[in-house]
């Protein structure tokens, strides 16, 4: 009896244990910290934060997460409530107007005055159903953009193809109650990142190049759209216009493709991506760019699997470095950062939807 409570007693401190152990393996810059913000937030994609604090967490399963925090301590979550669930992978969240905006592969759903309700759960509202059902790349991001829009990105159902749907391969928007679905940009394989330039107003977006044309190409890329209507050539060209191989024939005539405003290494994954709005961080980092790195998936050396930090001026990348290293440890990984967002207090927080776990960085 006595050696199966301590078998018992290991079992369950093994957890704690193992995230204590795993965060002493990321490396930071100096002065920066990282922590544990939110345990048992399994598969957290997505985050969204609401004015008062509160962060909500899409998934790639089936539930929505709110985590809420007490007064005006952002050292970790108090709480962490399921605000929804039996879901269409509700990778994307949004808060807008005291609602929270919920985006399943075909659907986007609305949660009106959740705020006002929690930790009861107002009942949701079905804004728009006309979004494709295909799952591949099906996960759907989604943001409001500083003109009052939602974005959302939908994903080529392929790695490498056309489709005779002209929503494939677009960041499309539509106003907050659902209406007037439009594209915005197009020839874009998959982002599951964007943000807009705190200054400027203007849209950034991460792209996931194609896979099987080696362990170095295509690039992945991160990109710059400024207006609508801009073509960012996929699945015609990758990186700086390169022609690919599958298409090199079918090229359009006299189309205006936009290149990478930086590429990224091949199979990285870029997915979510912000501008560091924050004030806790030294002031290099003032409005430059964060993107986390899920990494590669394919590769026969694996690489990614960490936050990369982006300088831009006047509206160019100018140089990209790694900040957070570690999730990666030789060819194993023990985590997959997906999506950050900067909090009231200026620092930084990271889903990672292998660990099943919210990170929060600082700075001190």
């Amino acid at each position: 009896m006595k050696k199966l409570l301590i078998l018992i007693l290991l079992i369950l401190v093994q957890p704690s244990y193992a995230n204590d152990l795993a965060l002493a393996s990321i490396k930071l810059p100096l002065g920066f910290h990282i922590s544990i913000y939110a345990q048992a937030v399994p598969y957290a994609r997505q985050l969204a934060l609401a004015p008062d604090g509160t962060v909500f967490v899409g998934t790639r399963k089936n539930i929505v997460y709110a985590l809420l925090h007490q007064s005006n301590n952002f050292d970790h979550a108090s709480e962490v409530l399921t605000i929804a669930q039996n879901l269409n992978a509700p990778n994307g969240v949004a808060f807008y107007n005291g609602a929270i905006y919920v985006a399943e592969t075909n659907k986007v759903l609305k949660f009106p005055n959740i705020l006002h309700t929690l930790p009861k759960i107002p009942k949701s509202i079905i804004i728009n159903s006309q979004l494709p059902e295909e799952s591949w790349h099906g996960y759907r991001y989604i943001k409001f953009g500083s003109d009052g829009w939602l974005y959302m990105a939908i994903g080529m159902p392929c790695n490498i193809c056309q489709m005779s749907n002209p929503i494939f391969g677009t960041i499309i928007r539509m106003h907050a109650n659902g209406s007037d679905m439009q594209i915005y940009a197009t020839g874009i394989r998959n982002s599951m990142g964007f943000a807009w330039d705190p200054i400027s107003k203007q849209l950034w977006f991460t792209d996931n190049g194609r896979d099987w044309l080696g362990d170095n190409s295509p690039p992945d890329e991160l990109n710059y759209a400024p207006q609508a209507n801009m073509n960012f050539g996929f699945p015609y060209v990758y990186g700086n216009n390169i022609p690919d191989p599958n298409f090199e024939n079918k090229i359009p005539i006299n189309d205006n493709f936009i290149p990478p405003a930086w590429n990224l290494p091949a199979h990285v994954a870029p997915l979510g991506m912000i501008f560091y709005t924050g004030h806790m961080f030294p002031k290099k980092y003032w409005n430059q760019i964060f993107i986390a790195e899920h990494g590669s998936w394919n590769r026969t050396q694996k690489i990614g699997y960490q936050i990369i930090l982006v300088k831009v001026n006047n509206s160019k990348a100018i140089s990209a470095t790694p900040f957070a290293t570690g999730w990666l440890q030789g060819q194993k990984f023990w985590g997959r950062p997906v999506d950050l967002l900067v909090l009231p207090d200026g620092s930084l927080l990271i889903s990672d939807d292998e660990a099943g776990v919210i990170y929060r960085i600082s700075y001190h």
